[in-house]
C-alpha cells in the first residue's frame, strides 16, 4: 500500500502543479498554478472513457490535444506570462509553440535562481536545523516518497558540508523543490573539488537487494565520472544501513585494478547516521571544511584497505574515523 502511495504522490508532483510539505505533510495547489488547475478542471469530461481495443488505446493515449491546457490557449498563456514575468514584451508574430518555449525558459531561469539563493542559504548554515529534521524523519521512515527526500538532503548536506561545487541530478520544480530522483546511468550527486572529483549515491534498500541494485551501477557512475572529467575521483555511498556484501564488494574494488573502471575503486560505504555525524562535526567545527578535509578522509581509506587483511576491518575503520573526520 506504501509503495502505491508513493507512486500516486509522484505523479502528482510530476505534473508540477503541487506542492507537498514533507513537516506538516501536507498537499496544497501551487498559488501561481491555480488558474492552471481550473482551466484543466473547466475542460475535462468527468465521464470515464472506456476502450477496448488496444490501437485506439494508444491512440488515445498518445493524443496531444487531450486533456485541454491552459498553454494551449494563446490568449491565456500571453496573460499568464505577463502576470509572472512583466518584464517581457511578446510579439504578435510569435507563435504558440515559441511562446510555450518562453515561457518555458523563463521558468527555468527562475528557478535556477530560487536554486542559487538556497545554496547561498545553506552554505551559510542557516538551513542545519531543517536538514536535520529531514534526516530524522528519513530514519524514522515517516516520510511518503522518502528515497526523494534522501537524494535531495543528501544534496543539501553535501553543499553545507564543505567546499565545492555541487550538483543534483534529481529533478526540481519550478521553484525549486524536489519533483524525482535522478535518472540511470549517472551518479545522484556529483562534486567537483577542483583538482579531484566525488560521487555520493543513496538508497534506502538495506538487504542483499542493496548489493544486487546498487553494487555495479555505483561502480560504473564513478568510472564514467572519472572519464568524463579526467581527474582523480571517489564515491561515497550512503544508505540506513550497509550489506556485508556491499561492505565485500567496495573492499575488493580498492585493490582491484579493474580498466573497465577506470582502474582501481574508491567507494566508501556509510550508514545514515554516521553521514549525519559528520554533518554535525561541520557544523560545530570552529571553522568551516575545506576540500583537503575530503580528500584525506578518502585516502585514509585506501591506506586502510592496503593495511587490512579483510572488508570487515577495513570497514570498521573507515567508519571510525568518518566519526572523527576533521581531527587532524
Amino acid at each position: 500500500m506504501r509503495d502505491y502511495t508513493d507512486a500516486c504522490f509522484r505523479y502528482l508532483r510530476a505534473t508540477g502543479l503541487v506542492n507537498i510539505s514533507y513537516l506538516g505533510k501536507s498537499i496544497s495547489i501551487i498559488r501561481e498554478k491555480i488558474q492552471e488547475v481550473d482551466y484543466f478542471l473547466q475542460h475535462t469530461d468527468r465521464e470515464p472513457c472506456f476502450i477496448n481495443n488496444e490501437s485506439q488505446y494508444i491512440t488515445y493515449l498518445g493524443n496531444p490535444l487531450i486533456p485541454a491546457l491552459l498553454s494551449d490557449n494563446r490568449e491565456l498563456l500571453e496573460k499568464k506570462i505577463k502576470a509572472e514575468f512583466p518584464q517581457l514584451e511578446i510579439s504578435d508574430s510569435l507563435t504558440l509553440q515559441e511562446l510555450k518555449n518562453i515561457f518555458a525558459d523563463e521558468l527555468e531561469n527562475r528557478k535556477n535562481k530560487i536554486i542559487t539563493e538556497q545554496i547561498v542559504a545553506i552554505k551559510d548554515y542557516r538551513l542545519f536545523e531543517d536538514i536535520s529534521t529531514i534526516f530524522e524523519q528519513i530514519l524514522d521512515n515517516s516520510l511518503y516518497d522518502t528515497p526523494l527526500m534522501l537524494e535531495w538532503n543528501t544534496w543539501r548536506a553535501m553543499t553545507m558540508l564543505d567546499g565545492g561545487k555541487i550538483k543534483a541530478n534529481l529533478k526540481f520544480d519550478d521553484f525549486g523543490n524536489p519533483m524525482s530522483t535522478a535518472q540511470g546511468n549517472m551518479a545522484d550527486i556529483v562534486c567537483d573539488y577542483g583538482d579531484f572529483g566525488l560521487t555520493v549515491e543513496v538508497t534506502m534498500q538495506t538487504g542483499q537487494r542493496q548489493y544486487e541494485t546498487e553494487g555495479e551501477p555505483v561502480t560504473r557512475h564513478l568510472a564514467k565520472f572519472k572519464k568524463e572529467t579526467k581527474k582523480p575521483a571517489y564515491c561515497l555511498f550512503i544508505a540506513p544501513k550497509i550489506n556485508d556484501a556491499c561492505k565485500a564488494h567496495f573492499y575488493a574494488l580498492h585493490k582491484m585494478n579493474i580498466k573497465y573502471y577506470g582502474g582501481t575503486s574508491t567507494i566508501v560505504p556509510l550508514p545514515l547516521s554516521v553521514f549525519i555525524k559528520m554533518i554535525q562535526d561541520s557544523h560545530n567545527a570552529n571553522y568551516v571544511p575545506e576540500p583537503r578535509h575530503v580528500k584525506r578522509f578518502f585516502e585514509r581509506s585506501n591506506e586502510l584497505a592496503n593495511s587490512t587483511t579483510n572488508e570487515i576491518d577495513w570497514y570498521n575503520g573507515i567508519t571510525q574515523k568518518a566519526l572523527n573526520w576533521l581531527a587532524e
